[in-house]
């Protein structure tokens, strides 16, 4: 392990490409993405600060790579990911031209993931030497993860970290080397657990609510949140927490006389446009006709 690791936004200056897709600015946490079109070149990558997911988007190059001392020769293209694990040095060789996408994930996200798993800390993280594979949940991640960078976080800071926590628990289930030890039984919350997540979403629903922070509040890790919840109520955190935020939104617009805009702000959606999406998908509605409707 180096003791310098370089940063993502850093990786250009050894990597030299063309940024054509990147999530800066979009208020992530744990997760970054960025795509790249990038001629053939030999690099040398010093160690990272983050764990690297390499997605071929388009382009067929034979790659070679280096990686804890051992080289390995492969063919990549389309539908292929690479991983790159945390603090390691690499170096990579490829001859025709690729556009590719990177998801890059903290040691703290990932960690955080582990603990849960795991129920307890665990050793140092580190992926398997995979230079070429094929994942259909792999793949689907990055796909949505790059869509939603290209559309400026449409979505939202919180389903970027929803994406970042599957790809994460993925990853450390199929492509990793920890130390898993047992793990208690997990169980459904309680009533009065679901009170007070109920209570957190409604107080902080407007202001860049985390699944970070509503499993804080319940004193457990992210991934047990998502567990036990399922357990309980059958849904994901991400999908309870859009349920209510559709539900507060349907309150605000047949109850009061908040501007419609003003309700999409006060809900936590990224914009009205986001809302009205979202109503129509939950409600078959929209929020226009939820306020002709009031009595």
């Amino acid at each position: 392990m180096a003791d310098h690791l370089i940063h993502a936004d850093e990786l250009p200056v050894w990597v030299p490409g063309e940024t054509v897709v990147e999530s800066r600015g979009l208020g992530w946490k744990g997760v970054a993405q960025r795509s790249f079109l990038y001629n053939g070149q030999d690099v040398l990558i010093p160690p990272m600060d983050d764990f690297l997911v390499v997605q071929y988007r388009q382009g067929q190059t034979p790659m070679d790579r280096e990686f804890d001392g051992r080289w390995t020769r492969t063919q990549c293209g389309p539908g292929d990911f690479s991983l790159l694990s945390r603090a390691m040095q690499s170096q990579w060789n490829w001859t025709e031209g690729l556009h590719v996408a990177h998801v890059y994930l903290s040691n703290d996200l990932m960690a955080r993931v582990a603990r849960d798993i795991c129920d307890g800390e665990v050793a140092v993280i580190c992926l398997h030497d995979v230079l070429q594979g094929n994942d259909p949940v792999i793949s689907h991640v990055a796909d949505q993860l790059t869509q939603e960078a290209a559309q400026n976080g449409e979505a939202g800071p919180l389903y970027a970290e929803a994406l970042s926590i599957q790809l994460a628990v993925h990853l450390l289930r199929n492509y990793a080397s920890i130390t898993q030890k047992s793990g208690k039984t997990k169980h459904a919350f309680s009533e009065s657990e679901m009170r007070r997540l109920d209570e957190c979403i409604r107080a902080e629903l407007a202001t860049g609510l985390t699944l970070e922070r509503l499993a804080e509040s319940l004193g457990i890790g992210v991934w047990a949140l998502n567990l036990r919840l399922r357990q309980t109520v059958g849904k994901s955190t991400y999908a309870y927490v859009q349920e209510k935020r559709v539900s507060q939104a349907s309150d605000l617009l047949c109850k009061s006389d908040l501007p419609i805009k003003a309700v999409a702000t006060a809900c936590g959606f990224s914009d009205q446009a986001h809302m009205t999406r979202m109503l129509r998908k939950a409600l078959d509605t929209t929020p226009a006709q939820l306020r002709k409707s009031r009595s």
